[in-house]
């Protein structure tokens, strides 16, 4: 029988990445997104959370993996102390971190039933306090504590790991700062990084698939996926 992930934000970048690289391994996805996805959903919102899990067990009869990859942020220089409002902190949060636990509360009762795993994309910036924003890292370190706790307390039906990517050069950075932006941030990631590359998304995914297909007694836990920046000397 195929096993089923739901992986949200699987329209575009690491979670799109993730969705076919289940799917080429034989799972049954639902990628969940805001738009251009049959599981339309926001994770901020509770009752599409609720809804959509449905919607996957109505289809399929299970859930065996949940895959939260949605996120947000604002790119705001971290100096620039007011250039983020509490409004967006609230914003970043409720993608970031509410999100997570919603999609994670409505799919606990059939992730128990299959003793299934849960991966949440985090950051190397939740312990490096670097990233698009002080609000941006703020929230995957929540999100950090938060699978900390889940891991704890959904064992032992439930995995709950984290992948935490560097840099990543996808469509998001691209939209923020122009092609030849977000290549040179790449480039400066890899300057510093240990293995002086920088992720892909593709690197990503495949992390993601060994947790959710392997790693059967790995809980709780983090996975830099980040060519080692995460233990880079400052220069």
């Amino acid at each position: 029988m195929n096993k089923v992930a739901i992986v949200t934000g699987g329209s575009s970048g690491m979670g799109e990445a993730t969705v076919k690289e289940l799917e080429k391994r034989g799972w049954h996805v639902a990628p969940m997104a805001r738009s251009k996805t049959p599981f339309k959903g926001d994770v901020s919102n509770d009752a599409d959370c609720r809804r959509v899990a449905k919607a996957v067990l109505d289809k399929w009869g299970r859930i065996d993996a949940l895959v939260n990859s949605a996120g947000t942020t604002k790119f705001v220089g971290h100096a620039d102390l007011e250039g983020l409002s509490a409004a967006d902190f609230e914003a970043i949060f409720r993608i970031n971190l509410i999100g997570p636990f919603q999609m994670i509360r409505a799919c606990a009762p059939a992730l128990k039933a299959s003793k299934g795993c849960i991966v949440n994309v985090s950051s190397v910036a939740s312990i490096l306090g670097t990233g698009s924003s002080i609000a941006y890292a703020a929230s995957k370190a929540a999100l950090d504590t938060m699978s900390f706790s889940l891991a704890r307390a959904l064992g032992p039906e439930i995995r709950v790991n984290i992948v935490a990517p560097g840099y990543v050069r996808t469509a998001w950075q691209v939209a923020a700062h122009g092609a030849a932006g977000a290549e040179e941030l790449e480039r400066k990631f890899a300057e510093r990084a240990p293995l002086k590359a920088a992720p892909e998304a593709q690197d990503v995914a495949e992390a993601i698939a060994w947790l959710v297909e392997g790693a059967r007694r790995v809980t709780g836990e983090i996975i830099y996926i980040d060519g080692g920046m995460h233990i880079a000397s400052p220069r």
